[in-house]
């Protein structure tokens, strides 16, 4: 059984290459990874200061961070839970209520978590989820494989107009502009 000596929590991890990543760089150090997802890893190990800092190095040299702050981890895995239900919508559908599914999943209210996130990161959970949204759209509009009103339908929007005035609102072109563009410029997710 594993407790949270063995919990490392992770910050920047984005995507499954980041967690393919976080995975080889635990067991490059010997370590034995029980799980690793977005923002957490669980190791058969007890990390033990000496260990913490060894692992801290590692992951620093791959540009993640480890979180101690236990606000700051609910932040992250708040964070986590929203790029996962956005960009890898296999996951759960994106339709979800959010603010249930995040108190469900965090097991606190949502009102609390909300606060939380707002005086961590100087913006809303719910600006979070737009900034999210549009980072997808922009990906899903470079490959060029879905129409808009697809697009607007995958994201969750109850119409291509909304989604369209909203991205607009975020980047200050629309999407039609942003598909014509020589140079699609998106942001890393973890920066958002």
């Amino acid at each position: 059984m594993t407790d949270e000596t063995h919990t490392l929590h992770i910050k920047n991890m984005v995507c499954h290459r980041c967690i393919m990543a976080v995975d080889h760089a635990l067991r490059a150090l010997g370590l034995h990874p029980l799980s690793v997802e977005l923002g957490i890893a669980v190791t058969a190990e007890e990390m033990t200061p000496e260990l913490r800092l060894q692992v801290k190095e590692a992951l620093e040299a791959l540009e993640f961070e480890l979180i101690d702050d236990r606000r700051l981890q609910t932040v992250q895995q708040m964070k986590d839970l929203i790029i996962a239900m956005v960009h890898h919508p296999t996951t759960l559908p994106i339709q979800t209520n959010l603010s249930d599914y995040l108190a469900r999943t965090i097991g606190k209210d949502y009102g609390t978590l909300s606060k939380l996130f707002s005086e961590a990161t100087g913006n809303t959970v719910e600006k979070y989820v737009i900034a999210q949204k549009i980072e997808r759209a922009k990906e899903l509009l470079t490959y060029g494989e879905l129409t808009l009103n697809e697009i607007a339908d995958r994201l969750g929007y109850s119409s291509t107009a909304y989604l369209s005035a909203q991205f607009k609102s975020v980047t200050g072109i629309t999407p039609t502009q942003f598909k014509q563009q020589k140079e699609k410029r998106r942001k890393p997710l973890d920066e958002i």
